[in-house]
């Protein structure tokens, strides 16, 4: 059994997302993005854009987690890229000085195309030290599409490791699980596929190691969750776009902490495009987990959200958008 620090309470606050929506109602551990502008300057504001975030192709979040009086903070990926994430931290009034650790969930652009700017940001705040960064060796291989007549589509590539090292960023690279801000955050390893019917990204390639082609690497086997086991609820499991199935990561989580329920899960689905296929297998099986919430954004699709809504409902379905705080 792996072993991971409990802490007393967790926020989660959504930094990019593909969505805004500051008007639905939400339940009452969820505030929205003008809720918390409205908290944070308090009544001398004007309601306009430019006190606003901006919603993109992306995900990123920023963790504080609370544990014995201590407090930590950890950036889970960070969007598609520099504009956006450093719009949104500064409207949502967010200090990135604190960072313990940046956790690169899988290598796409979309999660990691601010990741740079983000040390800056954060190196700007706290006198210059390194910030540890979680990813893994497969994630700088250049990736594409491939589309149907045949040619290639490439995907920019994620800062490179000695990028991350140039800006500021200690380079934490391994397969395997580990544990970050103090033992309180923990990074899966390789994730296995079991659940027959997640299939990953259809049609993704990658750079052959000479550099001379193109091979098939539609599982993605770079992809880790993360998750922190929150006091008296259990287990919040983030994950960013779920390629290697959001039940195969929800059964690893399982395994990975055999006694202690899982509570929440959070993230992208991945269920929108050729993976719209598998929305009922995966609504009935997570149906099999026993979670409380399903807080589902970035890449998820509406008819996913649609099938989650019809399944689950306001009892458990939480849709994220840019600017939502969660608290657990």
């Amino acid at each position: 059994m792996t072993q991971i620090a409990e802490v007393d309470s967790l926020d989660i606050q959504i930094v990019v997302d593909n969505v805004t929506d500051s008007l639905s109602s939400v339940p009452s551990f969820v505030e929205t993005e003008l809720g918390g502008l409205g908290r944070r300057r308090g009544g001398a504001w004007v309601l306009g854009g430019n006190c606003l975030c901006c919603a993109a192709h992306g995900l990123s979040c920023l963790l504080t987690l609370s544990a014995g009086g201590k407090t930590r903070s950890v950036l889970f990926d960070s969007g598609p890229e520099d504009r956006t994430f450093e719009q949104n931290v500064s409207r949502l009034g967010l200090d990135l000085g604190p960072l313990e650790a940046i956790v690169l969930s899988h290598g796409h652009w979309d999660h990691a195309g601010a990741l740079l700017r983000a040390l800056q940001l954060a190196r700007d705040r706290n006198g210059g030290r390194e910030v540890p960064c979680y990813v893994h060796p497969d994630m700088f291989r250049s990736r594409a599409l491939r589309l149907p007549d045949g040619s290639f589509r490439p995907m920019e590539d994620v800062p490179s490791p000695a990028a991350l090292a140039a800006n500021g960023g200690k380079v934490m690279s391994s397969r395997e699980a580990q544990t970050a801000a103090g033992g309180t955050v923990f990074v899966s390893g390789e994730i296995p596929r079991r659940s027959g019917f997640e299939i990953g990204l259809p049609g993704q390639h990658r750079r052959t190691e000479d550099g001379g082609g193109w091979e098939l690497d539609e599982l993605l086997i770079d992809e880790r969750f993360i998750a922190v086991n929150v006091r008296g609820k259990g287990l919040v499991v983030l994950t960013a776009c779920s390629h290697a199935g959001v039940i195969n990561v929800l059964a690893h989580a399982r395994d990975c902490f055999p006694g202690i329920k899982l509570h929440a899960v959070l993230g992208g689905l991945h269920l929108s495009g050729p993976n719209e296929r598998v929305i009922p297998q995966t609504v009935t099986a997570l149906g099999g987990f026993g979670l409380d919430v399903i807080a589902a954004g970035h890449c998820t699709g509406w008819r996913a959200m649609t099938a989650l809504a019809n399944a689950f409902g306001d009892s458990k379905l939480v849709p994220l958008a840019v600017g939502k705080k969660l608290r657990f």
